[in-house]
């Protein structure tokens, strides 16, 4: 599957002077203007040459090494230098450092996610935007100074959370490329339990729900599948990738009643889809086909097979031009419908256009026309 890519550019600008400061969750590097590492400080930004100025960070780590703030600060830049040398791996070692005196630094979390892009390290990037998406929320949930009036706390909240929303923006996104990006489907699934709670209400809600449940049935977890399924339609009713997940799933699932869910929430998808509307774009017209398609196939496990044929007609018809596979498997079911009702002409013509498309189903087709050719010379 092509994922799609969102870019997102960052510009972390520094202020020159900077203690570590737990206000409210998130930490400030603050160094007071005029002392010793201060001065130091501005030297270092003084020199022009990227090699000398690397040498006179590490003299600064180690000269003031008893000074977590000014050792944060140190590797931070250090981090950003190699970063700018195209060193990546470097880079990240010393903003893990960093990371490391000062945790609760959304800046330092926001520099570490933009490098671990750069490296396509989607473990990392998805850690770090996590973590900046905790610090976040953490906001809002610190406990009330005892001196200040409930009016000047909430004035505070929202004014740390409005100082801090550019970089939750960045790394909320930083998280769903990770997400969109990773082919292996445990990992997908793992980054996802961690976007969850960290970007609460996120602006990717759907599209995260969607991978979700591709990941749950590309690992074959049924049980967990359903069970976050069915959590997407109690907060989204109409969630098409949700209901046609359901639908498919409960189709092929051999439990009794399960074949009954699979009917109910296949129609719960074309009403959902509402593909006959004027608005209604390929990606709407693609879902009501396939929800069609496994209505259709949901009739004939229950031995339904007339009912099925209607519904079969209306997928091919909906999906032919749209979506291929999709277009394949409800024309295969379709001509097996004709056929286990003796309509040898019109399954035949059926799978004749089914076997044209390459695919999962071309075999089965295929084998299936040449029952229906042979039935069709013993019936002359």
């Amino acid at each position: 599957m092509k994922h799609g890519r969102w870019a997102v550019v960052l510009m972390v600008v520094l202020p020159l002077f900077f203690s570590v400061l737990g206000h409210a969750q998130l930490d400030r590097i603050v160094i007071p203007a005029g002392t010793p590492e201060d001065q130091a400080l501005t030297a270092i930004s003084n020199e022009q040459d990227t090699q000398k100025k690397l040498a006179m960070y590490q003299d600064f780590l180690q000269k003031f090494s008893a000074n977590p703030a000014a050792v944060a600060y140190g590797n931070w830049q250090i981090s950003q230098s190699y970063q700018t040398a195209g060193d990546l791996q470097k880079a990240l070692e010393y903003g893990d450092k960093a990371l490391a005196g000062s945790p609760h630094n959304l800046d330092i979390l926001v520099s570490q996610a933009g490098i671990a892009q750069q490296l396509k390290d989607n473990a990392k990037v998805s850690d770090y935007s996590t973590r900046g998406g905790e610090l976040y929320n953490s906001i809002a949930k610190q406990a009330k100074p005892e001196a200040m009036s409930d009016r000047e706390f909430a004035q505070r909240v929202d004014e740390e959370k409005s100082g801090a929303k550019s970089s939750y923006d960045f790394l909320e996104a930083a998280a769903f490329n990770a997400i969109a990006e990773e082919p292996d489907a445990a990992k997908r699934m793992a980054y996802i339990e961690r976007f969850t709670p960290a970007f609460p209400n996120s602006r990717f809600q759907e599209q995260i729900a969607s991978y979700a449940m591709m990941s749950l049935s590309d690992l074959k977890d049924t049980p967990r599948l359903i069970s976050y399924a069915e959590k997407t339609l109690a907060a989204d009713p109409n969630n098409l990738p949700a209901l046609l997940l359901l639908a498919g799933t409960y189709a092929d699932d051999p439990k009794p009643g399960s074949v009954t869910k699979a009917v109910t929430y296949a129609q719960k998808a074309i009403d959902a889809a509402k593909a006959d509307a004027p608005d209604a774009d390929r990606t709407r017209k693609v879902s009501a086909g396939a929800a069609h398609s496994t209505l259709g196939y949901a009739y004939m496990k229950q031995d339904k097979t007339a009912a099925a044929i209607p519904e079969l007609k209306s997928a091919s018809a909906l999906l032919k031009g749209q979506d291929d596979q999709q277009y394949a498997i409800a024309m295969y079911r379709l001509g097996f419908a004709y056929a286990k009702l003796s309509k040898i002409s019109e399954a035949r013509e059926t799978l004749q256009e089914a076997v044209k498309i390459s695919g999962p189903v071309q075999q089965p087709a295929q084998d299936l026309l040449q029952k229906v050719n042979a039935a069709r010379a013993k019936g002359k």
